[in-house]
């Protein structure tokens, strides 16, 4: 058995985001006898391989102002390819070369991410709320916990990105930060940490000397609370995951600068913007 009090939760992408760093900080962490689950995007990798291959790639916007990849048949196919065959051996050969041992997945190998499927989106074109019907996306429901607390007792690192499994068993599209959150919230992670590439939340988006130290969310309400900054895209998606994984009752949750030297140690040690519900606000 693993012990919940060492277990890290680390989730990163691949555009301004060391990998080289964040395996020196997974390999010292392993050191220190801390288990480790790696979740991952690759937002660049997926548009660069689009690129290559001449799917165009497009964006859906909510109501909400929360940014999202439309994903249809031929980008879903895209995303495969570019997270399981290009982001993914990055991570697990990096990880590999400083003596760790780790396993890549995605969502689909033995069920690890299950998700309904979003039978229709609300977006806003030209000003106008529309009904998006045609895009393979869903929702994270279950995770297979079993699977990866086996993986972490036999000392390996499981690497992890989408896509899911949806109910209908094809691969939908989900966000990587709700996936990690899913994933601490499932094994009951002593620490969260997103990376990304900003010092953390800004209260400019312009300016990364307004970094927040510590930014306080509703519990329910999508707007922060506390003065906290109006976000949207990427930000603003790990604002909703790291809700969700507080609500999940992971103690402490960290959005943090991957672009810099031991990104996750230094996020560890209260570097970048901790988070926290306005129910617990007393915590220090």
């Amino acid at each position: 058995m693993i012990d919940n009090r060492n277990l890290i939760v680390v989730k990163c992408g691949t555009g301004g985001v060391s990998h080289e760093a964040v395996a020196d900080d997974i390999a010292a962490l392993r050191r220190a006898q801390r288990s480790v689950v790696l979740v991952h995007g690759g937002a660049d990798d997926i548009d660069e391989l689009a690129s290559r291959l001449g799917v165009e790639q497009r964006r859906m916007v909510a109501p909400d102002g929360v940014s999202s990849r439309y994903t249809d048949d031929a980008t879903l196919d895209v995303m495969v390819l570019a997270l399981a065959g290009r982001a993914k051996p990055r991570f697990v050969t990096a990880l590999a070369a400083r003596g760790v041992a780790a396993v890549g997945l995605t969502g689909l190998d033995a069920g690890l991410l299950a998700a309904t499927r979003k039978r229709a989106h609300r977006a806003v074109v030209d000003g106008r709320t529309v009904i998006v019907r045609d895009d393979h996306s869903g929702r994270i429901t279950r995770v297979n916990a079993s699977l990866l607390h086996m993986l972490l007792a036999a000392g390996l690192v499981p690497v992890i990105s989408p896509p899911a499994v949806a109910e209908d068993h094809r691969p939908v599209n989900v966000d990587a930060d709700r996936v990690a959150a899913a994933i601490a919230t499932a094994l009951g992670a002593a620490h969260l940490v997103m990376l990304t590439a900003s010092p953390g939340v800004l209260e400019d988006v312009e300016d990364e000397s307004t970094r927040m130290a510590r930014l306080t969310l509703g519990a329910e309400a999508e707007p922060a609370s506390d003065g906290a900054p109006r976000v949207s895209g990427g930000m603003g998606l790990k604002l909703v995951a790291a809700r969700a994984a507080l609500l999940g009752e992971v103690p402490e949750v960290t959005i943090a600068d991957g672009r810099v030297a031991t990104p996750v140690l230094k996020a560890l040690t209260g570097e970048g913007t901790r988070v926290f519900l306005s129910r617990s606000e007393e915590v220090a």
